[in-house]
Formats: structure tokens, sequence, C-alpha cells
């Protein structure tokens, strides 16, 4: 019988890693600006990646710990496994990748990444992982096109775009009828080097507060609990094995 401890992480290509995200993750889309990309192995077979690379919003979230160096964080972008991999295959597959930046990558002291609780889960891979919660927030960043495509705001609203409208405002993407989806943006980070956690600038939550707000999630469904209910008439976390693929897309979420 297979377990986590029969996986190898490694480096990839981009291109292996890109192709493996298309075909496992939810979204479909590979982290655009991934520059690390980790693949995770089963009995020589590419089973699973994570891509590593600079926040879209990089200057805001740089100022999440006081002092960071412009190259000192890297956003987890993508992380993607198949079904094939064992349990627990995620969390061990993040603690050696963390291992693998501090040891070739002294100078990053922090990684940063985004559960989607608007279309994947609330971050039940990154609470196991050691990772805190710096940040819950109801989604405005990730919007559904009539035709049901989604897309970041930043992509709707970036020069150049090719989308419906072309505008650089979204109130013309809602008059040709966007909306955003429903759901919360979770933050949360984790410290490599254990004294940039001295410096953090915002406040580190308990993980409860995901229940409190009705921020819960799991593979797409929200799940409900009668005090989030109680509360925020919203959706709570459940204790369930976490969701396969988690997205970090939206960077200022």
């Amino acid at each position: 019988m297979t377990t986590a401890k029969d996986i190898i992480v490694k480096p990839i290509r981009a291109k292996a890693a890109g192709a493996l995200v298309r075909r496992v993750h939810y979204s479909g889309k590979t982290g655009r600006n991934s520059q690390i990309h980790l693949g995770v192995y089963l009995d020589g077979k590419l089973e699973g990646a994570m891509q590593f690379g600079p926040s879209l919003d990089k200057r805001k979230i740089q100022g999440l710990v006081e002092g960071t160096g412009w190259n000192g964080f890297v956003e987890l972008n993508r992380m993607a496994f198949s079904e094939r991999l064992p349990r627990n295959s995620e969390s061990r597959a993040i603690a050696i990748a963390m291992k693998l930046i501090r040891k070739h990558y002294p100078g990053i002291e922090w990684v940063v990444s985004f559960a989607d609780g608007t279309q994947c889960g609330d971050g039940t891979i990154y609470r196991a992982s050691g990772f805190v919660l710096t940040g819950i927030k109801a989604n405005t960043q990730t919007w559904v096109a009539p035709d049901g495509k989604v897309y970041s705001r930043t992509s709707l609203t970036k020069a150049g775009n090719n989308h419906a409208t072309g505008a650089a405002s979204m109130k013309s993407y809602v008059k040709a009828g966007y909306r955003t989806l429903q759901g919360f943006q979770l933050r949360y980070i984790y410290f490599l080097n254990p004294d940039a956690r001295q410096r953090l600038t915002v406040p580190v939550l308990p993980f409860s507060k995901i229940d409190e707000m009705g921020a819960g999630m799991y593979k797409g469904k929200p799940k409900r609990d009668k005090q989030a209910m109680a509360v925020t008439n919203g959706t709570a976390a459940g204790q369930h094995r976490p969701s396969r693929s988690n997205s970090a897309e939206v960077s200022n979420a």
C-alpha cells in the first residue's frame, strides 16, 4: 500500500508543470507569474505540481511583513494533485517544497497563498501544513462572464485586454452582465524565516474565524453549520479531506 512517504518532490520544467495544472486544477489555468515549478511523483509518474512566483499585486503583498525585500517573498500560485496520490500527499509535498525553497532560495523569507472560497476550498491543506491565516475577505476579485467563464478582476481591467468590453473599469463589465462569484478569499502565510513572523503587520486570525464568517468551502461546495448560519446566514468549514487543487490567482484578495 502506497503512502505519502512514497512521493518524490523535485524541480520540473514550466511546460510539464503547466500541462499537469491545466489537466488537474479546477480552473484549468496555470500560474502566469510562476517561476519555480515543483513536481510531485508517484511510481515515477508526475501526479502533482506546485507553482511559485511573484504576486500579481506584489507591492501591496510585500507590506504584510515589515522589512521584506522586493524578492524576499514568493506566492504559491498553483497547487494541483491528481486523485492517484495517497492521503496526506498535499501536506508532505508542501513540507518538502518549503525545505527546497529555504535551501536553494535563502533570500525568500515567507510564502503567501490564497484559498479560493468561491470555487474550490477554504485552505484545509494550508492549515495542515503550518500556514497561518491572515485574511478573510468577501470576494471582489473573481468574476464570471455571461458565458460562464471565470476571470480575475486584474485580468479584466489590465491595459490591452481582449475581453468583451475592452474596458479598464468594472462598471462596463457589470453592464455587460459580468458578476462577482459569491464566496470568500482567504490569505495564508508560511514563514521560512521565523524572524519574519515577528514583523507581520496584520493579525494572525484563529481558524475558527472561518466558521464565524461563514467562509467555509470544500471541493467547491459551501459547508454549513448551525453556528455559522446563526451568525452570518452563510457557510462554514467542514472537517473533510482537503480539495486536490487550490488557487491563488487573485493575489490582492
